[in-house]
């Protein structure tokens, strides 16, 4: 290569290098100014951000103690609540044994009435129906003999017929 023609290669790559710097220059310039417009808003953001964040450090620490309040009387309830519970599951209990036993007490009642009722029941057939019904057969047997008694003599030729007639 002529040494005209490497001049001009050379000038040509310095001429490009110092474009390249130029742009190079401006970007830099234009990273500059849009970082400090990020800074200037940044800086306008950050006193609001500071006490956003103190507020909400404060709520936090209301909550947490609001929280456990909460939490220490909600296990008092359980607590109670649960103290409850037992004493209704005892006296459930203490109701369900004495009803039991009262359900006892009136099946013994019961069974004893039934069964004064039934040696009522027997001894009434036994002095008043009995008899009845005997004096009832004797007074039939007496009806009966007395109907012979006086009826008389033979019986008629139809009676005789018709008490055959009955026994045919």
């Amino acid at each position: 290569m002529s040494t005209d023609a490497l001049i001009k290669v050379m000038t040509a790559a310095v001429v490009l290098s110092a474009v390249a710097l130029v742009a190079q220059a401006c970007l830099i310039f234009g990273i500059f100014k849009a970082m400090k417009a990020v800074r200037d808003q940044l800086n306008e953001f950050l006193p609001k951000a500071e006490s956003f964040l103190a507020h909400t450090e404060r709520t936090l620490e209301e909550s947490r103690l609001q929280v456990q309040e909460v939490s220490l009387k909600a296990n008092t309830v359980l607590d109670l609540t649960k103290k409850q519970l037992e004493r209704v599951d005892e006296v459930l209990g203490e109701a369900a044994n004495r009803a039991k036993v009262q359900l006892e007490r009136v099946e013994l009642v019961l069974d004893d009435t039934i069964s004064r009722v039934h040696d009522t029941v027997v001894t009434l057939n036994n002095t008043i129906l009995r008899p009845m019904r005997e004096l009832n057969g004797l007074a039939s047997g007496l009806k009966a003999a007395l109907q012979f008694l006086l009826r008389g003599g033979r019986p008629t030729v139809a009676q005789a017929t018709a008490d055959e007639e009955m026994f045919i």
